[in-house]
């Protein structure tokens, strides 16, 4: 409000007239309008009270609770559904029927527990040597097919085991000098390729390896594993080759990781050694090729160890050899599963997970007791006792030519 000098004096202006009126009703309006401002800013005192959030959180636990019941009764559902359309061949039920465990094992609720067996393994790689002479076995030259030649072959396209024979399969169990399909089989072609396609540096590595442990990871389908450096004595990190192989999607989720290999391709004690032009669609039967062939991808090794790639090498490779090898005189060692010890057992469990086409394993499962196997029988005294070796691992001495035929007829009988 202004002021005016009258007389010596300051006096308040009266505004009057239309100006005045319309001044003093702005000036009015502001003055009311910051007081509604102010107490609209006031936060409502019902949400403050205790009753409030009892109220907020029960509404809350409802609805979860009904969420958490819908996915469990769903969950349930679909493994009845499952297990009640699960098919099975005559020939596979009329021969599991007599076996003790039923076709659906009740479901645990609680998730079996395995623990490690213990094992007199030796003090330290000092103090094991190697035998001389190992054991006594029957003496003869294999060769391989580098190239399929057969005129029976109705494919000119390379396939990685061959176009082996029903009469070239049978002869190759005879332990004699001879030249067998083993993997690594080029077509008619000159240009075919068998797939499993490495490096000349990697293979120049590989063929300088006289101990092996391998494991392999394609398909992204895990994740690695370093073996525990720490525990594996220097011995064996400069005498044993330690190779992981992997395909380039591998390679390239693992840089993703930051388990980017140095400039010699080593991550950790793991060369890494990367596999192009993969022989087969299913990544678990490209990796039956390391598994199963170590004697033709490190030619020179004596000794190779596989390991799954789930699992992590906690000991040194040479006292496990030295235990199961060269102090039980035996050829190879295989792991035991934990949980199922016949192959009707596993037949049944990767029905169970379909891992594969149901049709094909009754195929495969019938032509492997056409070769004589038979069904496990705990109580049989000549059973072999169960390996205590870790599970996923393999063991195998690279110079047992009957190991080798059996490696090799493995990979060669794509059915």
């Amino acid at each position: 409000m202004a002021l005016f000098k009258y007389n010596g004096e300051w006096l308040q202006e009266r505004r009057g007239g239309l100006i005045g009126a319309i001044l003093n009703s702005v000036v009015a309006r502001n003055e009311q309008g910051s007081r509604v401002a102010r107490r609209g800013r006031r936060f409502p005192r019902n949400l403050l009270k205790p009753r409030f959030f009892r109220w907020l959180l029960l509404l809350l636990a409802v609805l979860f609770f009904c969420v958490f019941a819908t996915f469990v009764l769903k969950l349930l559902s679909n493994g009845n559904e499952e297990e009640k359309h699960l098919p099975l061949s005559g020939e596979v039920l009329e021969q599991v029927s007599s076996y003790d465990a039923p076709l659906t094992p009740p479901k645990s609720k609680r998730r079996k527990q395995h623990f490690p067996c213990e094992v007199g393994l030796a003090a330290a790689v000092d103090n094991i040597l190697e035998p001389k002479n190992y054991m006594n076995f029957t003496q003869f030259s294999l060769e391989y097919v580098e190239r399929e030649v057969n005129p029976h072959a109705n494919s000119p396209q390379s396939r990685f085991g061959g176009y082996q024979t029903l009469n070239e399969r049978k002869k190759s169990f005879l332990a004699r000098n001879q030249t067998i399909h083993c993997g690594f089989v080029k077509g008619m072609s000159r240009l075919s390729s068998p797939g499993f396609e490495l490096s000349e540096n990697d293979k120049a590595y590989m063929n300088n390896c006289r101990v092996a442990v391998s494991s392999c990871i394609f398909g992204s389908s895990d994740f690695l594993r370093r073996p525990t450096s720490r525990l594996i004595s220097e011995f064996s990190k400069k005498n044993v080759c330690f190779v992981m192989f992997v395909d380039e999607q591998t390679l390239s989720k693992l840089s993703s990781e930051g388990h980017t290999p140095d400039e010699k391709g080593h991550v950790g004690l793991w060369k890494i050694v990367v596999v192009r032009n993969l022989p087969y669609l299913d990544m678990r039967k490209t990796g039956k090729v390391p598994k199963f062939l170590s004697h033709r991808l490190f030619p020179s090794s004596r000794y190779s160890i596989w390991l799954d790639s789930k699992m992590r090498l906690n000991t040194d490779p040479m006292l496990i050899i030295e235990f199961f090898l060269w102090r039980m005189r035996a050829e190879y060692a295989i792991s035991n599963h934990y949980d199922r010890h016949c192959v009707w057992e596993e037949v049944l469990q990767n029905k169970r997970l379909n891992k594969y086409n149901h049709t094909a394993i009754d195929e495969q499962f019938m032509f492997y007791q056409s070769d004589g196997l038979r069904k496990f029988n705990p109580s049989d005294p000549n059973t072999p006792l169960p390996s205590c070796a870790y599970l996923g691992a393999f063991l195998c001495l690279n110079d047992l030519y009957l190991h080798i035929l059996t490696l090799c007829r493995t990979v060669s009988a794509e059915h």
